[in-house]
């Protein structure tokens, strides 16, 4: 049932979706998808809550591998833009769900935005684990920061992380409608568009204006 929900409301959005072409599409009467899942704005929350887990899970088990626990922070980052590019790449309905049908619409603003806090969440402690492996002058990877100049304020890595969850969710909705484009690529575009630019951030340079207004 919520396979057929994602599609039908990922095509109509909420308020034009049906709720027969939904019972049709899962084989089953419209009197049991109420039974079953409630009302439809209770059917459109199950599948943001079932999309978001899903992307959710996807990210954090590619971050943390069980098999590879000590990971470089720039490569847990790595992996976790790849998880969401393929996870995004794979399931293109529910991504049309999540961010193109539930932005500003209510009551499923505050859902997302739910979701969304949990991302910035884990991307902060990424780049807080760089942060701590610059200071100890420790190797994370071929982009790593080098660990030199003023270090960055909690408020810098918490804009820092919305900064790059916007980009990736602006990034794989442009990626929905380029089938083409191959996950991986996509998230190698983003590593190096933001990477580079976070470790000088992280290594402590500052860029100013040259003049004042």
């Amino acid at each position: 049932m919520l396979d057929a929900a994602v599609v039908v409301f990922s095509a109509a959005g909420f308020h034009d979706a049906s709720m027969d072409e939904i019972a049709a599409r899962a084989g089953i009467s419209k009197p049991m998808v109420y039974a079953y899942l409630g009302s439809k704005e209770e059917l459109f929350l199950a599948c943001l809550h079932r999309e978001g887990t899903r992307l959710m899970e996807a990210v954090a088990s590619a971050v943390a591998p069980a098999d590879a626990p000590s990971l470089p922070p720039d490569e847990q980052l790595w992996r976790g833009l790849r998880a969401f590019f393929a996870f995004v790449g794979a399931h293109r309905d529910g991504w049309r769900v999540l961010y193109r049908q539930a932005r500003g619409t209510e009551p499923f603003v505050a859902e997302l935005g739910a979701m969304r806090a949990r991302m910035v969440d884990v991307v902060c402690v990424l780049l807080s684990r760089v942060i701590a492996g610059a200071a100890r002058g420790a190797g994370a990877g071929p982009c790593s920061p080098a660990g030199s100049g003023r270090p960055p304020r909690a408020v810098d890595v918490t804009a820092m992380a919305y900064a790059l969850v916007g980009a990736g969710e602006s990034l794989a909705d442009w990626a929905v409608d380029h089938s083409e484009e191959p996950p991986e690529t996509t998230a190698t575009r983003l590593m190096n568009f933001v990477w580079l630019g976070a470790g000088e951030l992280l290594g402590g340079a500052v860029w100013r204006p040259s003049t004042v207004d």
